[in-house]
């Protein structure tokens, strides 16, 4: 979605996105962009001498699969054949290392977390730029020389930026599940929802339960636009998973927040960020049975979270314009207008 938002920003016809599992959105995706869609780099059932290793200076970089030298010869094809040439990338530091081999400049995206690893450091420090999809007040403990090679473009949504619509009366609570893995499980649902009767819990996402037994839960499944399940609801429940956040962002929604286990600790550095900005209500997996859900719905339906300064409906033209000035500067005789 950052990336679609973004892209929308930059001339029709020169765009082109590659990664694994587009194909999976080809009904979002403009018919004018270039897709590649690369094989996992993970083992299959036919790569019998799979190896892990553990390398120096990258992340991930396993043995005898055969996706994985397809992915790569498919990355270098386009790399050869392809110029004028700036990639952006989001956010991996085995891409980053693969374009410095190659020769070709390259932006990379900066995620929350720990990332003051070698293998981050030498993806930042080969990069032309790094672009920063959220504000400064969201910076992390970044070295001093990656903070001033950042961009902040800001928050970045497909959601219009809106007031929150919903009154503190509605009842309402909707639940967002991802599919990186979350702490919110249909017991938990059903568990909150018999301590808390009065209120109606709309689930967003891939749980359903076949033997739902409570009548204040409806569970929607995988829906194109839940903006308006989201804008009507009081208070939403979710993981701090960057989209997540800034989707809620743009419709200034209470938010309480459960950061899960991601690598690089990513939701629980952006999760306490929120916290001292004082956006959202943090809940920690292993304390999910412990709360008092009734009351904490009572305390958060009464608080009024400014997202004001975190998302803007101009921050994917900014970065939109970052990496055209950044494309005009490297090819001086082949503008992007």
């Amino acid at each position: 979605m950052r990336t679609l938002a973004i892209a929308k920003a930059l001339p029709h016809g020169n765009v082109t996105l590659m990664g694994s599992g587009l194909k999976d959105y080809t009904c979002i995706i403009p018919p004018d962009y270039n897709v590649i869609d690369l094989p996992l780099d993970t083992p299959e059932n036919t790569d019998a001498d799979f190896r892990a290793s553990d390398p120096e200076g990258i992340h991930y970089a396993p043995l005898n699969i055969k996706g994985q030298r397809k992915r790569v010869a498919m990355m270098t094809d386009f790399f050869a054949e392809t110029f004028p040439l700036l990639l952006v990338v989001d956010v991996s530091a085995e891409v980053a290392m693969l374009a410095t081999l190659s020769g070709v400049p390259f932006i990379v995206v900066k995620q929350h977390g720990s990332r003051n690893d070698l293998p981050h450091l030498h993806a930042y420090h080969n990069a032309l730029g790094i672009l920063a999809p959220y504000p400064e007040t969201m910076k992390d403990s970044d070295v001093p020389w990656v903070s001033e090679k950042t961009f902040f473009a800001g928050g970045i949504s497909r959601f219009e930026v809106q007031h929150d619509l919903s009154g503190t009366d509605d009842k309402q609570i909707a639940v967002i599940t991802g599919k990186g893995g979350t702490s919110i499980t249909v017991t938990l649902i059903e568990h909150i929802a018999r301590s808390c009767p009065e209120w109606h819990f709309q689930i967003l996402g891939g749980l359903t339960s076949s033997t739902n037994k409570q009548v204040n839960v409806t569970y929607l499944g995988n829906i194109d636009n839940p903006k308006p399940i989201l804008a009507n609801c009081t208070v939403v429940i979710g993981n701090a998973g960057h989209n997540t956040v800034m989707e809620l962002a743009a419709l200034n929604k209470r938010f309480i927040a459960i950061p899960e286990q991601r690598p690089f600790d990513e939701q629980l550095v952006k999760a306490e960020i929120l916290k001292k900005l004082d956006l959202a209500y943090i809940i920690y997996p292993e304390s999910l049975f412990k709360v008092n859900w009734n009351e904490l719905f009572q305390y958060t339906s009464k608080q009024y979270p400014d997202w004001a300064s975190i998302v803007t409906d101009n921050a994917a033209a900014e970065a939109a314009n970052y990496l055209k000035q950044t494309y005009n500067q490297l090819f001086k005789y082949s503008a992007l207008l």
